[in-house]
């Protein structure tokens, strides 16, 4: 039987790049949401929207942390696909991949059919953005080795 190399250095490492990435998905989550309500309730209101007890506050919550459901699971499969690789094909290609399975998966067909394609572009445009924030985020805790590398024990 092979031996894993999944250490609990290994683990730990996977920990901290999920709890950065979570972290940062979630923050850019939530100042998108606030930036979303404003355009029609103001800031004010947007801002007291939130901690409602109603169901605008729930569902800003809920997608904040779903978003940082998705941040943590995007860090996970980030740190072990790039490895040690400097390859920035493969770095865009798990940000892209995670940006459109998220974006598409937001949008309702009827809504943007009859919009020409708008929610579309905007759920996609979001949903990258917030991949790769997480994904400069973590890149930059690889560099300055906050985070090590899959395999850089």
């Amino acid at each position: 039987m092979a031996e894993s190399s999944f250490s609990s250095a290994e683990r730990l490492e996977s920990l901290k790049a999920a709890a950065l990435t979570g972290a940062v998905t979630a923050a850019v989550a939530a100042l998108l949401l606030v930036a979303h309500r404003s355009q029609s309730l103001g800031w004010a209101a947007a801002l007291a929207s939130i901690i409602s007890a109603g169901l605008s506050g729930w569902g800003f919550w809920i997608g904040v942390a779903i978003a940082a459901l998705s941040g943590s699971l995007f860090g996970l499969t980030y740190r072990y696909a790039i490895r040690q690789d400097l390859n920035p094909q493969l770095k865009s290609g798990v940000v892209l991949a995670f940006g459109l399975v998220r974006g598409l998966a937001q949008v309702d067909i009827g809504s943007a059919l009859a919009q020409q394609g708008w929610p579309f572009l905007s759920a996609l445009a979001e949903s990258l953005l917030l991949f790769a924030t997480a994904g400069f985020f973590l890149d930059l805790a690889l560099q300055k080795q906050w985070v090590k590398p899959f395999g850089g024990d």
